[in-house]
């Protein structure tokens, strides 16, 4: 791999041709090509190219990618070769709603406890695995016994900050936030944020240009879409 910085952009792209590799697979094909890949999933061929590159030369001149074989290689690249255990702190709509996520029985992500301080809640179980919910009180000690390595954040912003630091005190070096607000992690640890406002504002702006401002490409489809199509895969 080149010791050149890799962006969170270039990961999440490599994700995204995880997946289009798997549906190939699925498929029964056994080789593609940079275009090929580009063409049936609406993706950049050379930024493919570029993408594989930084981690080595996958290819075979005149044949392409063995599916297979570059599936491996991006498992392993993606840390998705060892399965990861989850933490939700938040056991509301959004928490509980994310412990029942069907998607991530096919993933390396298994959900093994959510944590809230509503006497109410905590000795629930949620979801048809039962996940357990915990006293928040009680974060460290559950994240060793259980050896969490990710943690997701579902909890209110003013609770935010507060809740990061006790994950960052407990270990977790992997956290998923939902909550809007900016927050402050150590060195070491890695903070992604999803925020569906952001979100929805970048497609309020899309959609208030007028039509007369996008570009189509010879496809037939304009520049502008399939810029936000591509970001929409690369974040999601």
């Amino acid at each position: 791999m080149k010791r050149e910085k890799i962006s969170e952009l270039t990961t999440n792209r490599l994700s995204v041709y995880l997946r289009c590799l798997n549906e190939l697979a699925t498929a029964g094909i056994e080789t593609v090509s940079s275009q090929e890949l580009a063409e049936q999933f609406n993706l950049n061929s050379a930024q493919i190219r570029k993408d594989l590159g930084y981690f080595g030369e996958f290819g075979v001149r005149g044949t392409g990618y063995f599916i297979d074989d570059l599936r491996a290689h991006l498992t392993k690249i993606l840390g998705l070769d060892k399965p990861h255990r989850v933490g939700i702190i938040g056991a509301g709509r959004l928490g509980t709603a994310l412990a029942n996520y069907n998607g991530l029985s096919k993933s390396n992500f298994t959900v093994v406890a959510l944590f809230d301080n509503d006497p109410n809640k905590i000795g629930d179980h949620v979801g048809h695995d039962r996940i357990p919910v915990f006293d928040g009180r009680k974060i460290a000690k559950i994240v060793r016994d259980e050896e969490i390595d990710v943690a997701v954040i579902a909890v209110p912003a003013r609770s935010a900050q507060r809740v990061l630091n006790q994950v960052m005190a407990a270990g977790v070096k992997a956290i998923l936030n939902f909550a809007p607000a900016p927050l402050k992690a150590r060195l070491g640890v890695k903070v992604k944020t999803v925020d569906l406002t952001t979100s929805l504002e970048s497609l309020s702006y899309f959609l208030a240009q007028p039509s007369s401002a996008l570009v189509t490409n010879g496809n037939g489809v304009s520049a502008a879409r399939a810029e936000i199509t591509q970001a929409d895969q690369t974040t999601l």
